[in-house]
């Protein structure tokens, strides 16, 4: 079973540490609104370029052929080119229509930074930083490399308890850090007035460097490895051939490529819809400003660290004797929605609007006096991309064979290391070493330009706010409801987003107002929810599951194709099994539930914001003789969810005692009349109680719903939501997909390897999982008590023995039946022992720990097996 509404990557998932992405790569305004202002409005603003080398000529006469074709020689497309060389692919090319870094590279504030809440991307960042050295000495060419550190500091508690959450992180992902004193803040930058600041976090390798220049660094290592680039040479158009590859017109003729690569930046929208793709990005306009000499600098001495006040919400950097200085402003400007123009290009900016942003600037100079007291040198409006939730879109693009994305990156030289590698190795060797889900083109829907550029403008205008984990932000809401919505409206319900559909996380008391308190800490939800899961472990609840990911699977070939693509046994007709699904390397794909429906007709069901990446998976994978169909029935089909130790009861009466009784059975499906409405039940439960899954088509389940609760109403039957949801299946050890399993993971490491069926002569990943099979893992999935007060983890928080990190969470809470706080993680196997004495950080505060030897909750599985 699937928690179908946890989404690290989901379009509202704007997880804590949203600032952090901040990169500086494209940004900042400064300077006061001074006299001396005014003399620049009209103000030429030049190109910036290297300050080590020359323009890069690039020969080499066009071929009609080549192995992969690069479109876009931004800072992007000339790391994706570079890694298709270092990775072994030499018949590529590059094609820029106008020169190098034209586009939004070249005005790039050009940052950089390892810090993310997702550590699959802290890697990346990691290893795009620790790349520039090499590309500089491959490329002969400078790459302008400054690393003066970065501080973040706090003004609040709330902040600061949050930058000591994430330097706790830090430890296990292997990222160099430390909390200082505003003092030490002052000492390393005399700019800053730290009066009000409380602390701050110390991060020796951010840094800047010359856009220019490292660009440039990328295309010359790959054209020396063997890579044609191409400048003013524009794509035209693009045609797919029968056979999967593409024919790619260009005003200096056609070339036949086996592979596109859509690296367009601003861009990337012209190029997807010449394949017939929707890209969900937009640009925005952002400034930034650069002063004159500031004296404090100058006596100085040396560097400043790059600096981001978080509650001032301002990040800076030094240029020179002056400062790169600037904001996101809340009033934000979408740009060109009706497409970039072709004509903007090598040395284009728009036009500066300062007025904007005079609140922010203000706010600025209060934290820094020198700098509203320097003049301006220099001021950049330029455009660059944003997606709904700010990450790069990376990858194969679903039902384009061979059409891959590389687009829609805000932090090109924080990510665009990272993005060229993982591109790179999913293209050649046909997945990335690294989970990169929070990358993927497929993690987004379907979605209107109105909507992105709603998200994209809520995400722009809140790069430094302090996001709770619980916090639902409303740009674009309510997108996607259930036919239920209003009937849940009715009574309170408190809702959340995934994969843009309106889902009850809790049902607030009647009365009160049906929002939750964004807080890192217990809300106010926790007493409800813990009533939500008191009723269901004591009566019998519902659960609206209609968001869950539902694909029909039929035809003659359909058995043996499942039987290929899954890892587990397939389930006879009449019965659901949990289905691991393997990559060729044995890593996890997925987890889902397969029901068998009939001998040539199945259900799989799975995490619903994972639609676009399972169908992506799914179809790639089809035999061509039109054997086996798949249909995404997600929207379609509804499901809702019963249990507790009521559920039977409930049942008899909605089905009837016969139906019930061959619905039993734990596992099975059966087809049944819910009163007017057919059905289908599956003997299944994520909360650890006797529960059943009641399937049905969408037009039906108002009827359903309407018809469960009639028959309920002296059972105490009560809806929940899903936070009552996430406690439970925490009490019982239910691992989840983005959590406890991703591709990061193998069945060795955690409790799936007890669904892969070794025995099976063949299925994808089956070598690899068979050679994994007797190994001791690095890691393996545990669970533990934590002694945690008013808050609880949440994941991603390191496990310590005494001073050494020796695993980390991946998900907390609250298990409200048991009353402990409780976390699930991976820690190193020789580290693993019931005596052992573990802590982790809540807060940034260490928590004595201990090891569960057992789930807390009905450690039998009694409850969820017998018959109630």
């Amino acid at each position: 079973m699937l928690a179908a509404f946890l989404s690290v990557a989901s379009i509202n998932a704007c997880i804590a540490s949203t600032f952090l992405s901040f990169v500086l790569f494209s940004g900042c305004l400064t300077l006061g609104l001074r006299s001396s202002l005014c003399a620049t409005w009209g103000q030429a603003v030049e190109r910036r370029v290297g300050e080590q080398g020359k323009p890069f000529q690039h020969g080499g006469k066009m071929k009609s052929h080549y192995q992969a074709v690069v479109i876009g020689g931004g800072v992007v497309g000339c790391s994706v080119l570079y890694h298709l060389t270092k990775f072994g692919w030499t018949d590529v090319a590059l094609l820029e229509r106008k020169v190098l870094t034209a586009g939004s590279t070249w005005h790039a504030a050009a940052g950089f930074h390892s810090i993310n809440s997702d550590p699959n991307i802290v890697r990346l960042q990691a290893y795009t930083i620790a790349l520039y050295k090499e590309i500089q000495e491959a490329g002969d060419q400078n790459v302008g490399l400054h690393v003066p550190g970065g501080i973040a500091m706090a003004a609040t508690q709330e902040r600061w308890e949050f930058l000591r959450t994430e330097w706790s992180r830090h430890r296990f992902m292997g990222i160099e850090s430390e909390l200082i004193t505003p003092s030490e803040i002052k000492a390393a930058c005399p700019l800053a007035d730290v009066g009000e600041i409380l602390g701050g976090l110390w991060s020796p390798d951010e840094g800047h460097l010359d856009p220019y220049g490292a660009t440039q660094a990328y295309a010359r290592a790959a054209r020396k490895a063997g890579a044609q680039i191409h400048q003013q040479t524009k794509v035209e158009s693009l045609e797919q051939r029968p056979d999967g590859t593409w024919n790619v017109y260009t005003d200096k003729g056609v070339i036949h490529a086996e592979h596109v690569v859509n690296a367009a930046g601003l861009w990337a929208r012209e190029v997807g819809m010449m394949a017939g793709v929707k890209l969900p990005l937009i640009p925005m306009e952002h400034h930034y400003l650069i002063t004159e000499a500031i004296p404090e600098l100058e006596a100085f001495g040396k560097e400043i660290p790059v600096m981001v006040d978080l509650d001032g919400e301002i990040y800076m950097r030094q240029e020179h004797q002056g400062v790169l200085f600037g904001v996101y402003e809340k009033n934000s400007t979408p740009w060109s929605l009706a497409g970039t123009p072709w004509d903007y290009g090598e040395t284009d900016l728009l036009q500066p609007n300062l007025e904007k942003i005079e609140n922010e600037l203000i706010k600025g100079f209060e934290r820094f006096p020198s700098v509203g007291n320097a003049g301006i040198k220099r001021i950049v409006n330029g455009p660059f991309t944003f997606t709904p939730d700010g990450n790069p879109l990376v990858g194969p693009v679903r039902g384009k064979k061979n059409y891959w994305a590389a687009c829609g990156c805000m932090a090109g030289f924080s990510q665009g290391g990272g993005i060229g590698l993982a591109l790179a190795q999913w293209m050649i060797q046909g997945e990335p070493q690294d989970n990169v889900f929070g990358f993927d083109v497929a993690r987004f829907p379907n979605l209107t330009q109105n909507f992105v550029t709603a998200k994209a403008q809520e995400f722009y205008e809140h790069r430094f706010y302090l996001a709770r984990p619980n916090e639902q932000w409303p740009a674009g809401r309510p997108l996607k409801t259930t036919p239920l919505y209003d009937m849940q409206s009715e009574k309170n319900a408190v809702f959340g987003v995934s994969y843009g559909l309106e889902t009850p996380m809790w049902f607030a008391p009647k009365g009160d107002e049906p929002l939750e308190t964004p807080t890192f800490k217990r809300s106010n939800a926790f007493d409800v929810v813990g009533k939500e899961c008191c009723n269901v472990r004591n009566n019998v609840g519902l659960f609206d599951a209609s968001g869950y990911a539902k694909y029909e699977v039929s035809g003659p070939g359909a058995f043996a194709w499942l039987d290929h693509l899954f890892a587990s046994k397939i389930p006879a007709v009449g019965r659901a099994r949990l289905a691991p699904m393997l990559s060729e390397t044995g890593r996890l794909m997925g987890d889902l539930t397969i029901l068998g429906l009939a001998d040539e007709s199945f259900l799989i069901t799975g995490s619903g914001y994972l639609q676009e990446w399972h169908m992506r998976w799914f179809e790639s994978h089809l035999p061509t003789d039109g054997s086996v169909r798949i249909a995404n029935r997600s929207d379609a089909v509804s499901m809702l969810a019963i249990a507790g130790p009521k559920a039977t009861s409930l049942m008899e009466r909605l089905i009837g005692e016969k139906a019930v009784e061959a619905a039993k059975p734990l596992l099975s499906v059966t087809f049944a009349e819910a009163g007017v409405v057919p059905v289908t039940v599956a003997r299944l439960s994520l909360t650890g109680e006797f529960g059943y899954e009641l399937y049905c088509e969408s037009t039906y389940v108002r009827s359903l719903y309407s018809q469960l609760f009639e028959a309920g109403k002296d059972l105490g039957l009560r809806e929940y939501g899903v936070w009552a949801l996430l406690s439970m299946r925490l009490e019982k050890g239910f691992g989840i997909w983005s959590r406890e399993f991703g591709p990061e993971y193998t069945p060795a490491m955690n409790d799936l390897r007890h669904f892969v069926a070794f025995d099976k002569p063949a299925f994808i990943g089956r070598e690899a999982a068979l050679a994994a099979k007797d190994k001791e893992p690095t890691h393996r999935l545990v669970m533990l008590e934590v002694a945690a007060t008013d808050a609880d983890p949440s994941g991603f928080e390191p496990i310590w023995i005494g001073e050494k990190v020796v695993g980390f969470t991946t998900s907390g809470g609250y298990g409200h039946t048991v009353g402990k706080s409780l976390a699930m993680g991976y820690i190193e196997t020789p580290h693993i022992s019931a005596g052992a004495s573990y802590d982790l950080h809540v807060l940034g505060e260490r928590r004595a720990a201990s090891l569960l030897e057992a789930v807390p909750y009905d450690p039998k599985g009694e409850r969820m097996r017998a018959a109630k």
